[in-house]
């Protein structure tokens, strides 16, 4: 059986500030061993309206030595 989608990414999302969907801007916030933390920003308001966890193994190993 095939996988239709792995990780899917936002480009827009709908905002409670600006009271509209949005474009969003992808920033990482964490960087843990199990994976990566992303914020999702309005790029109107610049407020945090979203997040993702993105599960593969990402830079930890390389900010630890």
């Amino acid at each position: 059986m095939q996988r239709g989608y792995d990780q899917l990414e936002a480009t827009e999302l709908f905002c409670p500030h600006c009271k509209k969907a949005t474009v969003v801007r992808k920033r990482m916030l964490l960087a843990l061993p199990n994976g990566d933390k992303y914020d999702y920003v309005c790029t109107v308001c610049g407020n945090p309206i979203g997040a993702k966890m993105d599960k593969k193994p990402g830079n930890f190993g390389g900010l630890i030595k």
